[in-house]
Formats: structure tokens, sequence, C-alpha cells
């Protein structure tokens, strides 16, 4: 056998035991053992063997009372460290660009800073007529596809600093001019699952919608966007431009480790 050949073995036993994990995980629940050999497609009394080196390893934990098993504190603990190690810009430029691809229009990346959404990133369709964005600059928070979105789903502490200093200013656009059509406008957001500015009053002739990206903690930590010119993009919540984004957005979420449920 050549050192190649050996090197592409794995141990089996190793493989069968991820595989029950597989089951549990996949479970979403605590289950019995009947129900994780059914699963994982095996006899219950094999699976029974790996249980009792899984339960000793911390992987797998079996409530006493119930007699159903879980994931185990050392399971929570590799899936923590594993989150937490994720690069989630990184995974972000990547998602932007085969959004980009998907829908020729150009896309970018958004995180939050104190002083409002910035873009770290960009990548330009391929057409002729685009939106050029210059990454790295603060956004405003009431009147941007970014702003909005992060300011539906953040805490509310967080961002009404920065709202209330944007009332003050003049020649907002008439859905922002209130603290009552801010909370309508947010609500909206959040309602629709994303934030779209059709003229951007500071740089008239930009159209933009944005969609959260949340983490393990379901908290927002990025926002991805499709900007385009006023009138050439598609800007129809039921559109297909919104939907690639909705879907980049989520499966991004997911990689990040968001499980779903109220952010």
């Amino acid at each position: 056998m050549s050192k190649d050949t050996e090197g592409q073995h794995g141990v089996q036993s190793l493989e069968i035991g991820i595989s029950i994990l597989r089951a549990i995980t996949n479970g979403h629940r605590a289950m019995m053992l009947k129900d994780i050999a059914a699963a994982a497609d095996m006899p219950a009394s094999k699976v029974h063997r790996y249980m009792v080196s899984l339960v000793r390893s911390g992987l797998v934990d079996q409530d006493p009372m119930t007699s159903r098993y879980d994931l185990g504190p050392f399971a929570l603990t590799v899936g923590l460290v594993a989150v937490d190690r994720l690069d989630r810009v990184g995974l972000g430029l990547s998602a932007i660009a085969q959004l980009r691809d998907e829908i020729n229009e150009t896309t970018a990346l958004a995180v939050w800073s104190d002083n409002g959404p910035v873009i770290v990133r960009s990548e330009r369709p391929h057409r002729p007529i685009t939106v050029n964005v210059v990454t790295g600059t603060a956004l405003n928070t009431l009147t941007s596809a970014s702003g909005r979105m992060f300011a539906a789903w953040l805490p509310h502490a967080t961002v009404e600093p920065l709202i209330a200093r944007e009332l003050k200013t003049p020649d907002l656009p008439a859905d922002v001019r209130t603290s009552a059509a801010v909370e309508a406008m947010l609500a909206a957001v959040r309602q629709h699952g994303v934030a779209a500015v059709t003229d951007y009053h500071l740089v008239p002739g930009v159209a933009a919608v944005a969609a959260p990206v949340f983490n393990a903690k379901n908290e927002i930590t990025l926002g991805v966007l499709a900007i385009g010119v006023k009138g050439m993009i598609d800007m129809s919540l039921d559109g297909p431009v919104v939907a690639a984004l909705k879907r980049s957005a989520q499966a991004l979420s997911l990689r990040l480790g968001y499980a779903g449920g109220d952010a």
C-alpha cells in the first residue's frame, strides 16, 4: 500500500460516531436511543455501544430521568469555538461576489460602527453603467438602505443617539422626518426583511436594498446590499433581485451559526 493510498483511509469507527452525532444534531431535540438508531440507519445495539463512548467524551449527554440523549457540554464547546473562529467578513466577501454574479448588479458588504453603517467591500457587475461604491465611508442611518437595516435590528439604545442627531438635519425624506415616521419605517423593514431606498437623497439616482445577516447569538452582524441606478435595478420586494439578496443573507447567516427564530 502506497503512502498516498494509506493517507486516504480514515477511521471507520470515528466516521460512524460522527454519523450518530449528526443524527442527534438533526433531531433538534433530546432523543430516545431507538429514534437515534432509526435516524442513523443503524441497529440500536450498535448505536448504544457508541453512545457509551460519546457520553464519556462529553460529546453526548443522557438525561437520567428520561433516558433521552442530547448533545453534551464538549459538543457545545466545539461549536462555540468553531463559530468564534469564523471570519465573518471573509465569508461575506465570498457571498457578495456570488450574489454579484447572480444578479449582475453592484453588491456590497456593510458593518456597523460607532458612526453608523460602513461599506467594507463592494463588487462591480459586468455591465457598462454601474454604481461605484466608495468603501470605508460611514453612511447615514435614516436615509441609507444599510442604515435602515441596522437600525431595524440593532438594540434601540445602540442606534437612538444617531437617529436623534439625524432627525435634526434639514431636508430629510418624508418617511423619516419624525420619530413616529421612523418607527413606522423600521417596522416595515422588519416586516419585509429588507430595507430599500429607491433614491438616496444624498446621491440622487442611486437605489439600494439591504438584507441583514445574523450570527449564532441571533444578533445582526453584517448587511448584504444590492445597489444600482434608479429605474434600472428591480427594487420590487417580490422581484428576483430582492429574492436573491435574501437568499444570500440567509445562507451567510446559517454559515455564521444562526439557527433562526426571533433576532
